[in-house]
């Protein structure tokens, strides 16, 4: 379960968009769809991330919000003398949907799909 505490009790707060980005720049990669959101590669690569939040809203029960992620990945090849596949990293971009529980503060993340 992915907690984001901090971006809870940021909540109402002329900071929560600040601390939601943190928290989301600080997580495991493997916790957010990145995989799924590639469009330019076939692996997300081990770097930082960065997040925009662009909207965020309150139901009677959660929090709502949008991100827009930038991140890397590579396609990747066999490695092999003759592979043609380019090793270099490509930028890529999803947004993510958030909804944080207000009573627990456990996090589900879904990509957006365009």
């Amino acid at each position: 379960m992915i907690l984001l505490t901090e971006s809870l009790n940021a909540w109402n707060s002329a900071e929560f968009r600040t601390v939601l980005k943190r928290e989301l720049e600080q997580l495991d990669r493997d916790l957010l769809p990145l995989q799924e959101g590639l469009s330019l590669s076939s692996h997300v690569l081990d770097e930082p991330v960065t997040v925009i939040v662009m909207a965020a809203t309150d139901t009677s029960d959660a929090i709502q919000a949008r991100a827009g992620v930038f991140y890397s990945g590579i396609v990747a090849g066999c490695n092999c003398a003759d592979d043609p596949t380019p090793v270099e990293a490509q930028n890529e971009y999803c947004e993510i949907a958030i909804t944080i529980d207000k009573a627990t503060a456990a996090a589900v993340f879904a990509l957006v799909a365009e």
